[in-house]
């Protein structure tokens, strides 16, 4: 038995950019236009310039492997609740009806204020659940979501840009959004496990924009327009950032949500950390608001909250349960 194939990265599909003229606002328009382009291809990109602390991610490692080495039961203590945060085990998630379930582990969080409070009020918005065991996480955590989100604003920014739209078009309702974060663990995968076994298996992700800091293991490979499958390497001082299944709705699939998937053939653990960055749920992903009331969508406007809950249902056996 082996793993499933992948071949060596093309570096021209994947692009490498420097956000820092975006961010500091000296040539936001040259780093739209690209960031438009890359858009319009596999719609994964590998930034620099990015903005979050190397310490800060090298903190939030250490205390994200503490929390996964920990024992099956110390961690059942922030098992995950119904609005989707705290620990989410082996077998937990499964991306389509017919495949294996995926070989991870996650721990989710959201935004919460300074007294640690968040808001209860969507059923994907709840309270954070931290580990006593490790005390720091919290503190980690959040100053991790803070750089994050920091980045994602920004990058939707260029985005709207390179569709000569308004700088935040996508963020204009942003006050409360449903955005999450996730460590999310893999074991090493035995070759005996078959090529249909995966970390994580094919999909696209749901929301609008996803953030990616892999660590140096690698794992996560990318379908070309061919339907073959590319290596996607870590690079040093980058994160990966790409193209959601609802930005590609919002822009009427002008941007492209591209498969993805993990398979951990390294003999060591992998660890990666996430933010999907998603809009208050009341947004309304409408293609005829980015292009004309002439513009004839392939899929009708829906919220970004009744979205990410049909999306979410279908990918989470706790979910599953709780509402058969």
């Amino acid at each position: 038995m082996s793993y499933a194939h992948a071949k060596t990265l093309d570096v021209e599909m994947i692009p490498i950019i420097d956000i820092s003229p975006l961010r500091d606002g000296t040539n936001s328009m040259l780093v739209a236009k690209q960031l438009h382009k890359a858009s319009k291809g596999l719609g994964f990109i590998y930034i620099k310039g990015h903005g979050i602390p190397d310490e800060a991610i090298k903190l939030l490692r250490k205390d994200g492997l503490e929390f996964f080495r920990s024992e099956y039961d110390t961690k059942e203590v922030v098992k995950v609740s119904l609005k989707h945060r705290g620990w989410l085990g082996y077998g937990g998630a499964k991306m389509k009806d017919n495949a294996k379930a995926d070989l991870k582990e996650s721990f989710i969080w959201g935004y919460q204020d300074s007294d640690g409070v968040s808001a209860e009020d969507h059923p994907l918005r709840g309270q954070n659940q931290w580990p006593g065991f490790v005390p720091s996480l919290e503190a980690t955590a959040m100053s991790y979501f803070s750089s994050a989100d920091a980045l994602a604003r920004n990058l939707l920014k260029g985005f709207a840009l390179g569709l000569n739209l308004s700088e935040d078009f996508f963020i204009k309702t942003s006050s409360n959004p449903l955005s999450r974060a996730s460590l999310v663990y893999y074991p090493s995968q035995p070759k005996d496990f078959g090529d249909d076994q995966f970390g994580v298996s094919a999909h696209t992700d749901f929301g609008v924009l996803t953030l990616l800091c892999q660590d140096d293991v690698g794992g996560l490979q990318i379908q070309d327009i061919n339907g073959d499958w590319f290596h996607a390497p870590p690079i040093e001082n980058t994160i990966i950032v790409n193209v959601a299944d609802l930005l590609s709705r919002w822009t009427g699939g002008e941007y492209k949500s591209t498969p993805h998937r993990v398979i951990n053939e390294s003999g060591k653990e992998r660890m990666s950390i996430v933010l999907a960055f998603d809009p208050d749920p009341e947004t309304i992903i409408d293609a005829r608001e980015v292009f004309d009331s002439n513009f004839v969508p392939e899929e009708p406007p829906i919220t970004c909250g009744d979205y990410l809950i049909w999306r979410f249902n279908k990918a989470f056996a706790y979910r599953r349960k709780e509402n058969a």
